[in-house]
């Protein structure tokens, strides 16, 4: 049987194998991935974004455990920085997670960024497919502790929740852009911190400044503490009404369609790069560029011209 086929039946050391396959970009990966994806779109993704220290890891440990007490299934893909300078990740997120490690119904999967911006990794996509296929009811993905602007979880996620806590900075962060915009839930954690009710004030006055438009979803702000459990089961409650709203909104269909694209193009961009690699590998044009813009004899931007116009005789402009 194939890795798919042993996916479909419920099989986790396949699926962890082939997740395994899929972030080492290996080809074989890719068949396995066309024979799953008829069978997904099952799953709802949550998003679980915030910087740096706002206690994502332990919030991600206790939804999860609310989500099992309610017969959900919840896979768990937790994205790790990498080193710029050895390239190594210490995928150590779900050490927090380890209560869970003989749940049968909970799938945790630790991914390094590997050099992709945006507080993802690049295959962190096609990893929550194969969670899709094999059953989880609820995929939550945890960001690696992000800034402002990136912020991609929004793109895969059906509901983002942003964590904050309190003591990170003034007024205005809570207004920068790319804060207030991708939340459909602001949680504000270690709430028995000083200040937590400040920053959960100031946010929902910052929120009562947007414009909604009717019909569209209000962002709540939720207050957690998530090592003590306190604020999980209301915090549950909320995404599972945005799900609910989700659903029947109308906002579904728009979201998979502008999800797809990006999905798509993703996965050309980096198939023709990768063609790109294997073509100047032949007359090693690489070696040859890169000299000559060394001297400045030769223009990146020609270069790039040239090449294409190679890989491609009928010109594209």
């Amino acid at each position: 049987m194939s890795l798919a086929e042993q996916v479909l039946e419920g099989n986790i050391r396949a699926a962890a194998r082939l997740m395994r396959d899929i972030d080492d970009c290996r080809p074989e990966a890719i068949e396995e991935l066309k024979l799953l994806y008829h069978r997904t779109g099952k799953a709802f993704i949550i998003g679980i974004t915030g910087p740096p220290g706002a206690g994502k890891s332990t919030l991600v440990d206790q939804l999860t455990a609310s989500f099992r007490t309610r017969g959900k299934k919840v896979g768990v893909v937790a994205i790790d920085p990498t080193s710029p300078f050895t390239g190594g990740a210490i995928l150590g997120d779900r050490i927090r997670m380890n209560r869970h490690s003989c749940d049968e119904g909970v799938f945790i999967r630790s991914l390094a960024t590997r050099g992709s911006l945006g507080g993802l990794s690049r295959s962190t996509s096609d990893v929550a497919l194969v969670m899709d296929a094999i059953g989880m009811d609820i995929i939550i993905i945890e960001t690696v502790g992000v800034g402002q602007d990136e912020v991609d979880i929004v793109k895969e996620a059906h509901t983002t929740c942003v964590v904050m806590v309190p003591g990170l900075g003034d007024d205005i962060q809570a207004i920068k852009a790319g804060i207030l915009e991708i939340g459909d839930i602001f949680v504000v954690n270690k709430a028995d911190r000083d200040g937590a009710d400040r920053t959960a004030r100031e946010l929902s006055n910052m929120l009562e400044m947007r414009n909604i438009v009717d019909g569209n979803w209000n962002p709540q702000v939720m207050k957690t503490e998530a090592t003590r459990g306190t604020g999980i089961n209301e915090l549950t409650d909320e995404i599972m009404k945005h799900r609910d709203f989700f659903l029947t909104s109308g906002t579904m269909s728009t979201f998979l369609r502008e999800r797809n694209q990006r999905h798509f193009m993703g996965i050309l961009r980096d198939t023709l790069f990768r063609k790109a690699l294997l073509f100047m590998a032949i007359n090693n044009d690489l070696d040859r560029v890169v000299s000559g813009m060394s001297d400045h004899h030769i223009d990146p931007y020609s270069a790039v011209e040239e090449i294409v116009a190679k890989m491609m005789p009928q010109r594209v402009e």
